[in-house]
């Protein structure tokens, strides 16, 4: 019941946000959400005996979406890698004068990868966004990650036998997974459809311009990226030795076990949309 009444309340919040706020506004939402990710990821960081601050790293992945709200305006920010870079060296000063120098590189390394894994990932989002078709895409990546989570769940219960990666999620079987990808197929193929009929109805709120078949590919792609992004925070709990990134979302656990997914599959569903126009 926890998990449904916190899914009530934040996908409508989501689609609200998605279709009718600006993009300043979805871009400090998820910047936040990423600071937060960034908080629990640091917390298990700390129980692998390293103690990196968490007020830098939060600063620093702060800073990576400033960048974004004002890459319009400033030209060289275009360049995310030289933004990227120069915060990872910042992070790198700081460890190097704040922490103990027997843990200097465990420091840094988990700075740095923190802005990777949790603020690098997500900038994705706004990206997605400011695409001709931007809130289609967001819901789209939304509904298949969604969808393909339920669906993993509920056929996993029923009929699941095989283990999937059993040193690193021990719940997750085969059958769950492809559950999984069924889910998220359903999910693309419905989206698509209701494009269409609203296309018919002269509403342009969803947008899907190319084939079926692209979408249907599409979701795949982003379902397996889905997929090995749960698995990639499972082992990270269970080398830190705890079930849970944290608390804060009533029968979800952390604002990480909740995003786990959308970390991978953000930039992979952007790229693919960068490839497909470049091509």
């Amino acid at each position: 019941m926890k998990r449904i009444l916190t899914a009530a309340v934040l996908i409508p919040l989501v689609l609200v946000m998605t279709f009718l706020g600006p993009v300043w506004l979805l871009t400090l939402v998820t910047a936040g959400v990423a600071v937060l990710a960034g908080w629990e990821y640091l917390g298990l960081a700390e129980k692998c005996g390293s103690n990196p601050s968490r007020i830098a790293v939060s600063i620093a992945i702060l800073a990576l979406f400033v960048a974004r709200l004002f890459a319009d305006n400033l030209e060289w920010l275009h360049q995310t890698n030289a933004v990227f870079g120069i915060l990872a060296l910042a992070l790198l000063v700081v460890c190097t004068f704040r922490s103990p120098v027997e843990r200097v590189l465990s420091d840094a390394s988990a700075s740095i990868f923190c802005l990777i894994y949790t603020g690098m990932t997500l900038t994705a989002i706004p990206l997605l966004r400011e695409e001709s078709n931007g809130p289609s895409l967001i819901v789209f990546l939304m509904c298949v990650v969604w969808a393909g989570d339920i669906a993993a769940l509920y056929v996993g219960r029923a009929w699941g036998r095989h283990k999937l990666a059993p040193n690193l999620s021990p719940n997750k079987t085969w059958e769950g997974a492809i559950g999984s990808l069924a889910g998220s197929l359903v999910a693309a193929g419905g989206l698509w459809s209701l494009a269409a009929w609203l296309e018919t109805l002269n509403s342009a709120r969803l947008s899907y311009p190319d084939e079926v078949w692209y979408w249907l590919v599409l979701a795949v792609v982003v379902n397996a990226a889905a997929q090995v992004g749960d698995l990639a925070e499972s082992a990270l709990k269970r080398s830190a030795g705890v079930k849970d990134s944290g608390n804060l979302l009533p029968g979800h656990g952390g604002v990480l076990d909740r995003i786990d997914a959308l970390l991978l599959a953000a930039p992979v569903l952007w790229y693919a949309q960068v490839i497909h126009q470049r091509f």
